[in-house]
């Protein structure tokens, strides 16, 4: 998964985790909120009534009811106001502080207003009122106590707007962050996306990578680039050294095992060698032989990696893979091998070497019937792939490859022993040569293989472009 898609799911599931939190926590504190609000309503309320009541008097509202008593409440019941006088002996205990001290409460209750009983919560106020404004410092004012009562339907409804109102906040928050988020990390990856689309995608060696400075303020990016480009250019360096190598020392040898070749097919000539001499020579020959094939194989290697070769035809592997079976179809017939073809359709491949094709093929079905069993199969496959390009496949029937070889198949020089009793041990300088070609060609070769049930190479070759 990509790094961007990994910060993006992240940023997402913690913006999540903070709205189920919110969830949980959003509804206590706004009823929490909510219930403060209305009791400091409550108290508000209350102050305005004293204030009132000590500027005109409390006898103004009980003359309103002409009663010792006062209550109103608005149309809808949902706050209540009453004003009631308490008996005497409520008043407090007998002395100088006969009227006592006064007290508030808030709390929650059912009442009666105009015949109908409401759930209210309610600000109770208990202390001595003067009956006119004349009379405010007076003995003589009695105790009072003071109602005033807020709906609890208020107060929730109050509570569901708050809490639709918090939830609808953080989740627009949420969602607007995921998506600033998401821009940025987007924006801040953006020389990362570079790097490995520009530099490092498709990247077969390091000749193919681009030195170019990415043009960031990032200094961890920065750094990444200058460390990839410091790696590359001692890549590259590696590889120049290496191909100089192989094509001096191939260049060297050949010369000296030519010269060798020669002086053992005179030294045959002489009728008076001797037998066992002449045994000698004839096996020193085929180590010279062996000797010969492995320098023209890696004077090849290096001449195809130097790029000395021309990719100015357009091949048929149709024709080139009948060309490499007619070629090789004594030794499959020696092993009475069966050979299955099937390229549909035809694929031509652009801008290709006909001889390194060639070579290509004829390693891969060289070593299917090399390493195949007797009276066994072998078959050449060939498809478009859904990206525009096309899939070869050369399967065989041999033992397999064990997993822990596959890795090491490509690798120049290495030996290992096949799986099963009677495979042919090690794989030589064939593979090598092989990748090295599809290398040449813009395609890869890769090795898929089931321990006694065959193996398969299958060389992709890229869309035209």
């Amino acid at each position: 998964m990509r790094l961007e898609t990994k910060l993006g799911l992240f940023n997402g599931l913690s913006k999540l985790l903070l709205v189920l939190l919110g969830a949980l926590l959003i509804p206590p504190i706004v009823q929490r909120v909510a219930v403060g609000h209305t009791d400091q309503r409550l108290r508000d309320k209350k102050e305005e009534l004293l204030h009132l009541i000590n500027r005109d008097g409390l006898a103004a509202f009980l003359r309103a009811e002409k009663s010792e008593s006062y209550a109103d409440y608005n149309i809808l019941k949902q706050e209540y106001i009453t004003i009631t006088p308490l008996p005497e002996h409520a008043a407090g205990a007998a002395g100088a502080d006969r009227v006592g001290q006064p007290t508030e409460r808030i709390f929650e209750e059912r009442r009666q207003v105009d015949k109908e009983v409401e759930d209210f919560r309610i600000l109770s106020y208990v202390a001595p009122l003067a009956p006119t404004p004349a009379a405010a410092g007076g003995v003589a004012a009695r105790r009072y106590r003071l109602e005033i009562g807020s709906s609890l339907a208020t107060v929730e409804l109050l509570t569901d707007t708050l809490r639709r109102l918090a939830l609808w906040v953080l989740v627009a928050g949420a969602l607007i962050t995921v998506f600033t988020d998401a821009a940025f990390a987007h924006y801040l990856l953006r020389p990362l996306r570079e790097l490995i689309s520009r530099k490092l995608r498709g990247i077969r060696q390091p000749g193919e990578f681009s030195f170019a400075r990415l043009d960031t303020d990032t200094t961890d990016f920065r750094r990444l680039d200058d460390s990839l480009s410091a790696l590359m250019r001692q890549l590259q360096t590696s590889f120049e050294k290496e191909r100089e190598f192989m094509s001096n020392v191939s260049h060297e040898l050949l010369t000296p095992t030519s010269i060798l070749q020669s002086r053992f097919e005179n030294m045959l000539q002489d009728p008076t060698l001797p037998e066992p001499h002449a045994q000698q020579i004839v096996e020193s020959q085929r180590t010279l032989y062996r000797l010969r094939n492995t320098v023209r194989t890696l004077l090849l290697i290096a001449n195809i990696e130097n790029e000395q070769y021309l990719r100015d035809a357009s091949v048929s592997l149709t024709q080139t893979v009948h060309d490499v079976a007619e070629e090789l179809d004594d030794r499959r017939q020696q092993r009475e091998i069966d050979l299955h073809v099937d390229l549909s359709p035809d694929y031509s491949v652009p801008r290709a070497n006909a001889t390194l094709l060639h070579t290509l093929l004829r390693n891969l079905l060289s070593n299917a019937i090399k390493y195949n069993h007797e009276n066994g199969q072998i078959r050449v496959l060939g498809r478009p792939t859904p990206t525009g390009g096309y899939e070869l496949r050369v399967e065989d029937q041999g033992p397999g490859i064990a997993a822990e070889n596959l890795p090491l198949l490509f690798d120049r020089f290495r030996r290992f022993h096949a799986t099963g009793p009677k495979a042919p041990e090690g794989y030589g300088l064939g593979l090598p040569i092989a990748q090295t070609i599809a290398t040449f060609h813009k395609a890869t070769l890769r090795a898929e293989s089931v321990v006694g049930q065959g193996t398969a190479f299958v060389l992709d070759f890229e869309a035209a472009g």
